[in-house]
């Protein structure tokens, strides 16, 4: 098996983590390739050597199967350099909450065993494609998570007509405008009060943020349909972040938002059931009144 190998640069607390990962890894015969910036990481600051046999320099490599070693955050980034290869993403936790990256430090050993045993489920999951010709030449417009569409410069609000398949839908004024994947309906959308929609759903979602009306609602739709956006703003320009990647753009640029044309392969464990997930790091449905 030719496994990737991408990891945070921020955490060398986590070192603990990554030399638990490549002991794993070193009782089975696979091909190990790892991200130069993280192998440099763990070679100056995390003082650990892991074995290799090539470095990913850049987004054109194979494998069979990729492994994140940090939070949500890390494995965003995993999604990207990963892009539309389909290679089936692990993530291992190191971070926080972790609804991508699921796998916690304990779980390491039984989670890799797993993988060598084909004892594991694929879910796949949708992706967002942003349409705008202005966006930077190296700027991946694809989005696992949300595209939110963000004011910058000002406090003024931004105003943001939008049309669901060329229907207007609303005129947005708010600090900004989320359109959220199933996947990603359990981060930032849901801090702005959007819905919690299970992985498989068909759907996105759109949720304004801090809107100026009491009667402004998220709303869920179709994964087949096109939302189009027109963007006012006092400061002439506005902010688009995908995943958190970001790009400055002016208020002259329509943009388009859409279900890109592939998606990206999810590992599981057949132990983790999204609703279980739910309740542990999100206290779905708790009530101490009945212990559950």
């Amino acid at each position: 098996m030719r496994i990737a190998i991408f990891g945070n640069l921020y955490q060398a607390e986590k070192s603990i983590q990554a030399k638990h990962l490549f002991n794993a890894l070193s009782k089975y015969n696979a091909e190990i390739l790892i991200c130069e910036e993280f192998y440099r990481f763990l070679h100056t600051v995390m003082k650990i050597e892991p074995q290799y046999s090539k470095l990913i320099t850049d987004n054109n490599f194979s494998a069979d199967m990729a492994l994140s070693l940090g939070g949500d955050g890390t494995f965003l980034k995993t999604a990207e350099r990963v892009g539309n290869k389909h290679i089936p993403i692990l993530g291992i936790n190191t971070g926080r909450l972790g609804f991508l990256a699921d796998v916690a430090e304990n779980e390491i050993d039984e989670a890799v065993a797993e993988l060598f045993n084909g004892d594991y489920r694929i879910e796949e999951r949708s992706l967002l494609q942003l349409k705008a010709d202005a966006l930077p030449v190296k700027f991946w417009p694809f989005a696992l998570n949300e595209a939110a569409i963000l004011k910058r410069d000002s406090s003024s609000m931004i105003t943001i007509r939008t049309y669901l398949n060329n229907v207007f839908l609303n005129t947005y004024q708010a600090d900004g405008l989320i359109v959220s994947t199933p996947t990603g309906s359990t981060g930032y959308s849901l801090s702005v009060g959007g819905p919690i929609l299970v992985p498989q759903a068909p759907n996105f979602v759109i949720a304004p943020v801090a809107p100026h009306s009491l009667n402004v609602r998220p709303l869920v739709f179709n994964d087949q349909d096109t939302i189009r956006m027109q963007i006012e703003s006092r400061s002439n320009n506005f902010l688009v972040s995908l995943d958190g990647r970001s790009a400055m753009m002016g208020t002259n640029h329509e943009l388009i938002i859409c279900k890109a044309p592939f998606t990206t392969p999810i590992v599981k464990r057949n132990n983790h059931v999204f609703i279980d997930t739910l309740r542990d790091k999100l206290m779905w449905g708790a009530d101490k009144r009945y212990n559950i």
